[in-house]
């Protein structure tokens, strides 16, 4: 009724090389499917534990045409492990391995990921898919108590705000930075004045990226923030209270970096699982 590191070592010992070569033959092809991965992962673990119950709820979105790419390829990882393995492989399972693979994929830390997690027969609800990620319109503040309530300390969630060294966002996670003002912003005027013209109020899906480098997992997202060119208010945010030295330490040490937040996806991973005889092993994500 544990996770375990060896919980398929039996029953089905090639699903990590499965996950790890579609994982590579995506994200060589989009480096973007990272991003989206580890999106799915954070969400899925938010919502109610790591249990795969937000996915089937993703699969309904409209909005977020990354989420619902992550997941088709999560999918396509689940077909593949379905031919090999029958029934026995979990989409959480799944789901945790492969935001580690994608992580590595662009250069990243890797950490220890334990198995022996079923799926939610019932999909998370859908207040609990918005509430799954934290706005990123949330103060230091709220992003601490946030993160608390989950178990995660404060290190842990600047270490984890880092997962935003890959991807990009829409210009409507941050507009209103651009026209409407927010109190204690203090974003660059150089980028915002950049950014007022890529991201107008009539082109609000356009994509930016949240880092210098989004191809690589690295640390000069944390740079960024500390030269306030952070796109997202709440990734600027974690110069306020006293995160701003975990900002610094991050920095200045990228192998730090890496260290925490590998500690921190492993409680992530953690998150209220379903065990044992609780839950199922579901035949599509």
């Amino acid at each position: 009724s544990e996770l375990s590191t060896s919980f398929y070592a039996n029953t089905c010992p090639n699903f990590p090389q499965i996950a790890r070569s579609v994982i590579r033959f995506e994200v060589a092809n989009d480096s973007r499917s990272s991003a989206s991965i580890l999106k799915l992962h954070f969400r899925d673990c938010f919502a109610q534990g790591c249990d795969g119950s937000l996915l089937p709820q993703v699969g309904k979105e409209r909005g977020d045409g990354r989420s619902t790419k992550g997941l088709k390829i999560i999918n396509n990882i689940k077909r593949a492990v379905e031919t090999s393995c029958p029934e026995t492989v979990s989409c959480a399972d799944i789901l945790a391995l492969s935001a580690r693979e994608s992580v590595i994929a662009l250069g990243g830390p890797s950490w220890t990921v334990e198995f022996g997690r079923r799926d939610n027969p019932s999909s998370a609800s859908v207040a609990a898919a918005v509430d799954a990620i934290p706005s990123p319109n949330l103060t230091a503040t709220q992003l601490i108590e946030s993160f608390q309530k989950r178990g995660l300390s404060k290190r842990d969630l600047v270490a984890l705000s880092g997962g935003h060294s890959i991807g990009q966002a829409q210009c409507s996670t941050f507009s209103a930075r651009l026209f409407n003002g927010t109190a204690g912003d203090s974003i660059d005027p150089a980028l915002k004045s950049r950014l007022e013209k890529t991201c107008p109020p009539t082109a609000l899906n356009r994509l930016n990226n949240l880092d210098p480098s989004p191809t690589t997992f690295d640390n000069l997202y944390f740079r960024a923030v500390q030269a306030n060119q952070s796109l997202l208010f709440s990734d600027q945010q974690l110069l306020q209270s006293d995160l701003a030295g975990f900002v610094k330490e991050f920095a200045n040490n990228q192998k730090a970096f890496f260290t925490a937040f590998a500690n921190a996806m492993i409680k992530i991973g953690k998150l209220s699982p379903l065990t044992g005889g609780h839950g199922e092993i579901r035949a599509s994500c």
